[in-house]
């Protein structure tokens, strides 16, 4: 098993594969999730073409209910938009 990151850190998802293939978008957003340390958060950056990620924090909070905070931050300069996913519990 990989160790976790013991950091905040981010991950840039802003690939239009992503964007083609949400799957392969979730499935790299929760593999972040947890190689990050309780206590800690990832920054997850999406495709602008997807726009706001409504989508991908209702999944996560699904997926992981109390274990994680997800918020949307904002839209980045570079058009994308930041998912904050601060793990707060043992994943």
């Amino acid at each position: 098993m990989d160790k976790k990151k013991n950091f905040s850190w981010s991950l840039d998802l802003e690939d239009e594969e992503y964007a083609r293939d949400i799957n392969s978008l979730l499935q790299a957003a929760k593999a972040a999730i947890e190689s990050t340390s309780p206590g800690y958060y990832v920054n997850l950056v999406t495709p602008a073409s997807l726009g706001k990620p409504d989508f991908l924090i209702e999944k996560l909070r699904r997926e992981y209910g109390g274990k994680i905070k997800a918020e949307y931050v904002d839209q980045c300069g570079c058009g994308g938009y930041v998912t904050r996913v601060e793990v707060v519990g043992e994943i």
